[in-house]
């Protein structure tokens, strides 16, 4: 078994040869600058390694768009991870087949909808684990969201604190102070959910 999987297809870019003398060379460093690594690591794995990849900035902001939809399924869970998917496991020993691989991995988010319960910790988990075989989904949905260059920073003791007087607020029914708390944590880039487990919050993506 190969350790290492070079690609060795022409690499394009929008459309072009990647070229300096056609000035739209780019390296990943720079990439990195805008882009967390794990989308970048997804845009590069949906075309299998002996084919040409033709990079785009549309690709990759939907490699964005995948991998928040992913994270948005396994969420913070930080239990013991789940099973195998033998359909993931199937293509990446079929002559590495990422592309497959990942098509897969969709069909596995999809079958979330409609579950409940056991049966949807047990999608997630089987999500998380199996995209993990890709270097995908190692991380929490909120360590995901803040390993964006762009990601607004916050200071957490501030949220948590600002998250509790607004609680405390709605609480004794007073909504004007309740929608100022919101509206600033807003402002920091933060995005709050109630639900009747209480507030949790996100940074904005």
């Amino acid at each position: 078994m190969a350790h290492t999987w070079m690609h060795n297809g022409f690499l394009q870019v929008e459309g072009e040869k990647m070229s300096k003398s056609l000035g739209n060379f780019i390296t990943i460093r720079e990439l990195l600058n805008d882009w967390p690594g794990e989308v970048l690591r997804l845009n590069m794995l949906k075309t299998h390694y002996r084919s040409p990849i033709d990079w785009t900035l549309k690709s990759v902001e939907e490699s964005k768009k995948v991998l928040d939809s992913w994270y948005d399924v396994v969420g913070d869970d930080t239990q013991a991870l789940g099973e195998l998917d033998e359909g993931v496991t199937a293509q990446l020993g079929d002559d590495l087949n990422t592309s497959g691989a990942i098509t897969r991995l969709h069909a596995i988010a999809s079958s979330r909808v409609g579950t409940i319960g056991q049966a949807q910790i047990d999608v997630k988990r089987k999500l998380k684990t199996s995209a993990m075989l890709l270097g995908l989904l190692g991380k929490t949905k909120n360590e995901y969201l803040v390993s964006n260059p762009k990601a607004v920073e916050v200071n957490r003791e501030v949220v948590d604190a600002l998250i509790a007087d607004r609680t405390a607020a709605r609480a004794r029914k007073d909504f004007k102070e309740s929608d100022r708390i919101r509206d600033e944590l807003a402002a920091m880039g933060v995005v709050i959910k109630d639900s009747k487990d209480g507030t949790t919050w996100e940074i904005a993506r």
